[in-house]
């Protein structure tokens, strides 16, 4: 019997570990033990340790600034923020206050680059097209399913996605959909409604109400 509970605030571990509770994965967690829930929560909480405490590094940086510092430095700071601010995505517990602090010493950098580019309109405008970019992105990183699917290490593997698509939070799989260009998101509904038809029988309707969901999108995207 499982007598360690899972995690109200999960990490990417624990969230791709209890994706694969659905019997429909490639390589489904057929039964739930203590070990490996736990060592699911051990790695997200090594990861968090690491992020926080490379993210205190990162703001002592910042504090540190000149007000006459290398514009290179300056750019290679925000790009350190920038990923910060999506691996605080990833982590587990509550990191809306980290996140917060992360896009305030970006926007910080962000106006000091604009101060340097005032009067120069080809700057201003790429200025502006970046941090509309900037915005967009932060946004989609709000959905976990996103955050996880850009980590460089991902741990949702090229066979799970279309059961990914099938089985995780509507609304993150929404935002996920921006990931995947039209042919891209065919090719994956395509192995969905294949792995449905496999199963056979009864008992998949949330799956089947998705995946023609999905397949609509998909034809709404395409104009048709």
């Amino acid at each position: 019997m499982r007598r360690v509970p899972f995690s109200e605030r999960p990490g990417r571990h624990e969230r791709h570990y209890r994706r694969r509770l659905h019997p429909l994965f490639p390589r489904p967690v057929e039964k739930v033990t203590d070990d490996d829930l736990l060592e699911a929560q051990r790695l997200d909480h090594e990861e968090l340790v690491e992020v926080l405490s490379s993210l205190r590094e990162l703001v002592g940086r910042a504090a540190r600034l000149r007000p006459n510092e290398e514009s290179q430095v300056v750019l290679d700071l925000k790009a350190e923020l920038e990923r910060h601010y999506e691996e605080a995505c990833r982590l587990a517990d509550a990191q809306g206050a980290n996140k917060e602090a992360i896009a305030h010493l970006i926007e910080v950098i962000m106006n000091t680059i604009r101060r340097a580019a005032a009067g120069d309109p080809l700057a201003e405008r790429e200025l502006a097209q970046e941090a509309e970019a900037r915005r967009l992105h932060f946004q989609l990183l709000e959905s976990p399913l996103v955050a996880d699917l850009l980590h460089p290490r991902t741990l949702v593997q090229p066979d799970e996605l279309p059961v990914v698509l099938l089985t995780d939070p509507q609304d993150q799989v929404e935002a996920a959909l921006e990931l995947f260009d039209d042919d891209q998101l065919g090719l994956l509904l395509k192995e969905a409604r294949r792995l449905l038809e496999e199963t056979g029988g009864a008992g998949w309707e949330p799956e089947r109400e998705r995946l023609a969901w999905l397949e609509a999108r998909l034809a709404a995207r395409r104009g048709g």
